[in-house]
């Protein structure tokens, strides 16, 4: 089966590249590995900038019951500070996003395949590549967007991650009274193996993610419920937070081994790489979907202006390396002010340097280029 362009992965930044090819009427083939969408390891934060991407998508997040997100807590052992954010945001679970993305796309034309998975992409005879998927199929195109997020393809991984990351996420349901001190927060929770995010979402629920190395993982016996211990041992905010708490998942989602801070290179004649195969930035910036969006629009816009893809990916990375460097070193400073004991000044200079943070570490574009590159 041949179509003028293959989107490997229906995500964010796959869903994205499609509805902004389909809208100017190239003919496009999403292929997704889940059957429906379904809830990922994510923190679930928009931007400012994400949500204007998302707007000019034709995606209304607060009729799918976005929550507001105002300021930005930092917590470490018993104490925090607050900081009001430089942008407006919000808050949305992947599973009502990915839902109103695969709608979008299908509605503009994508021919949408779920529930089937990518086995191999490779270089078919006439120049094409050719997705082979796990019942043999195979779909052929001149053009392929590698959008699998943190699931790498065969033939096409990201470098290993060195520092063994493993990501968890959970939703609960607070008591009231934690819910109503949660309100319009995103809170940035701080221990000795990484760090972890909650935020209220849509229906009442709240989000907990965190990112922990193994060793630390391991420190805790290798089991959620021992991991969920030491955090909250490490920093007992997280426990005040989650006091009465009810989860909401028999057991938390995870993922493993993901490369934060690694921007693609280089690629091949026809295969643009977006989202997380373009780029990983270090969770506690909140900017990962924002990326997704970032990456897809200016794939898009490179494939209708001509622009082939071994041009397209370097400069992509030029343009996104300051601000994700940015990042990575703010991760690290987060992460050994514990190992130097200064806490305590951390908390006094969060808020400026939250904001200052927060802007500098922005990869997209203004409105109006996201406007003009999604628009119908």
């Amino acid at each position: 089966m041949q179509d003028e362009v293959l989107i490997l992965g229906g995500g964010v930044a796959g869903c994205a590249a499609s509805i902004a090819l389909a809208r100017k009427g190239r003919s496009v083939t999403l292929i997704e590995r889940e059957p429906t969408p379904r809830h990922k390891v994510c923190g679930e934060f928009l931007s400012g900038e994400a949500l204007e991407d998302l707007h000019a998508l034709g995606i209304d997040v607060a009729s799918l019951g976005a929550v507001p997100i105002n300021y930005v807590r930092l917590a470490a052992a018993r104490r925090a500070a607050t900081a009001h954010l430089p942008f407006p945001a919000k808050s949305l679970t992947r599973k009502a996003l990915d839902t109103a993305l695969i709608a979008a796309a299908i509605a503009v034309g994508v021919r949408v395949e779920r529930g089937r998975s990518v086995q191999s992409l490779s270089r078919a005879p006439a120049n094409l590549w050719q997705a082979t998927l796990d019942d043999g199929t195979t779909y052929e195109a001149q053009t392929a967007f590698l959008a699998t997020g943190k699931h790498d393809l065969r033939g096409h991984g990201r470098p290993k991650d060195p520092h063994q990351w493993v990501a968890f996420k959970m939703y609960y349901r607070l008591s009231a009274a934690q819910t109503a001190d949660l309100k319009g927060a995103s809170e940035l929770m701080l221990y000795s193996g990484g760090y972890g995010g909650i935020q209220p979402v849509e229906d009442g629920t709240t989000n907990f993610c965190c990112v922990v190395q193994r060793r630390y993982f391991a420190r805790a016996g290798l089991r959620w419920e021992g991991l969920l211990a030491k955090m909250q041992q490490d920093c007992p905010h997280l426990a005040m937070r989650l006091g009465g708490a009810e989860p909401l998942l028999d057991k938390p989602i995870t993922i493993a081994h993901i490369p934060y801070g690694y921007i693609r290179r280089s690629t091949e004649d026809g295969l643009y790489c977006i989202g997380d195969q373009a780029a990983v930035i270090p969770s506690f910036t909140g900017d990962g979907i924002s990326i997704a969006l970032h990456t897809a629009r200016r794939a898009a816009a490179a494939y209708l202006a001509a622009e082939p893809a071994p041009v397209f990916q370097p400069k992509l990375r030029s343009a996104m390396l300051p601000q994700m460097r940015l990042a990575e070193v703010a991760a690290d400073g987060l992460n050994n002010a514990l190992a130097r004991a200064v806490l305590p000044f951390c908390l006094r200079v969060w808020p400026g340097a939250m904001r200052v943070t927060a802007r500098l570490t922005r990869v997209t574009q203004p409105a109006a280029v996201a406007s003009e590159a999604f628009a119908n």
